[in-house]
């Protein structure tokens, strides 16, 4: 269960900094994009109190739908730099077996007026239609989709996720699961160029393309390029971790393994809604006085392989 997986992770942070103390945790904030079922109510609380820390613990839980474990680490570090808080634990939770997606309704599932309005469309929509615009051909995106496979093979069999990999654990205490099942190494072109896309059938016949097309009324015809093996994948996790002041790593002995130095949001185009990356890591960057040269790796969630 979602709760199961957070549990799994507070344990293990107190079991790899045995000396700290667990009241000295002042929150924990948790992204959850579907906040409802299993992981509804307050899931960072509920972990908690399941996980036995003191009752002077808080959780929340935010959604900023995608970058919600993300947006979870920026506002522990702006609580932490603020002053307001010393230890923040954030990360995310997600069981998209258990809760599928837009299981929370919203506006822009429910209200077909609002839907309309906002020209709203599915992710994958906006996906194919980066494509379309851009010019990437369905084997332009399967050859990136390949080479994103190879690149984290490459990552597990160097080893480069083994502090960050936490086994999931029954109730007795015994392995059920220790790696990453989502990726597929071995994957190339050849083989995603067998699957058939996934957006196409929504697009054309549940009127999302017409959708679209009336925003970007200059595009003829939407290519639909995307598929199960070019997109990002239906899977269950959780991740989790310790955001401090120096003044705690230095009281307990806690060796930092980053520093965030800057953070920052953006908003892009509702109806392609894929490209915000791009201006918020300009603001990030200009927030920490650097440039793009100034940094040696990049880590992004290539949601769709457009």
């Amino acid at each position: 269960k979602p709760v199961d997986l957070v549990v799994g992770l507070i344990h293990e942070i107190r079991a790899r900094f045995p000396d700290l103390d667990p009241a000295a945790v002042d929150d924990i904030v948790l992204g959850v994009v579907g906040p409802v079922g299993d992981q509804g109510s307050d899931i960072a609380r509920i972990a908690a109190i399941a996980a036995g820390l003191p009752d002077t613990v808080a959780g929340v839980q935010e959604n900023r739908f995608c970058a919600s474990g993300l947006e979870a680490v920026n506002l522990a570090a702006a609580k932490v730099r603020s002053g307001w808080e010393d230890l923040v634990l954030a990360g995310g939770v997600e069981s998209m077996s258990r809760v599928p997606m837009a299981s929370d309704g919203g506006a822009w599932f429910n209200d077909p007026m609002t839907n309309l309005a906002t020209n709203f469309v599915p992710q994958g929509i906006g996906a194919d239609l980066i494509a379309t615009i851009e010019g990437f051909s369905r084997r332009d995106v399967d050859e990136y989709a390949a080479l994103s496979q190879e690149r984290a093979a490459t990552a597990w069999k160097e080893g480069r996720f083994e502090r960050s990999v936490v086994p999931v654990r029954d109730r007795a205490g015994l392995t059920v699961l220790d790696h990453d099942e989502h990726p597929r190494p071995g994957t190339t072109a050849d083989s995603l160029g067998k699957l058939k896309p996934s957006f196409a059938d929504i697009g054309e016949l549940g009127g999302f393309d017409a959708v679209a097309l009336q925003k970007y009324h200059w595009v003829e015809k939407i290519d639909h390029v995307h598929h199960a093996g070019n997109s990002s994948g239906i899977v269950d996790g959780a991740s989790l971790v310790a955001i401090g002041s120096k003044e705690v790593g230095d009281r307990y002995g806690l060796r930092p393994r980053a520093r965030i130095v800057s953070a920052a949001v953006s908003g892009s185009e509702p109806t392609i809604m894929l490209t915000g990356p791009a201006p918020a890591t300009r603001k990030a960057l200009a927030k920490a006085g650097l440039t793009i040269d100034d940094i040696d790796l990049v880590e992004i969630n290539e949601a769709f392989a457009a």
